[in-house]
């Protein structure tokens, strides 16, 4: 089977944007967390009777799908056993080792302090605010040295 996209498919998304949304019980919490120690800049902010939502910046967003075997191949590598439920986010950064301390620092469980991995990025894995398993991986050159 070819990685290339079908010869059908359109050369842009008609999609223009992935929002995750995430309810946390804890909102002034996860908010800190995402906004002021991962570093999501704010782009809008609201409130209805009694509520708040914020929306923050992730960059470019991609809809990565797996069956449940790759998903167990995934967790092997990144944290050594199965981890993950239905839903996992990851985040590409400049240096995942860095932002993991970082995280970890903020509240953050680290499940998995980076490791290489197969497909040549530096990937930890956390449990942080809002119940949301995060990957963070940063991408590899042929002239990293491994880790």
């Amino acid at each position: 089977m070819s990685d290339a996209p079908a010869a059908d498919t359109p050369a842009e998304s008609p999609v223009r944007e992935l929002r995750l949304v995430v309810t946390a019980e804890d909102y002034d919490e996860a908010l800190r967390f995402y906004r002021d120690v991962l570093g999501l800049p704010e782009r809008g902010a609201f409130t209805s009777p009694g509520g708040r939502v914020t929306i923050l910046d992730a960059g470019r967003a991609t809809l990565e799908l797996t069956d449940p075997q790759h998903a167990e191949f995934i967790d092997e590598v990144e944290v050594g056993r199965r981890v993950a439920g239905h839903v996992r986010v990851a985040f590409q950064v400049a240096d995942s080792t860095a932002t993991t301390a970082r995280l970890e620092e903020a509240g953050a469980e680290v499940l998995a302090e980076p490791t290489r991995t197969p497909w040549n990025s530096l990937n930890s894995r956390l449990e942080a605010p809002g119940a949301l398993q995060l990957t963070l991986f940063t991408e590899l050159d042929d002239a990293t040295e491994r880790a």
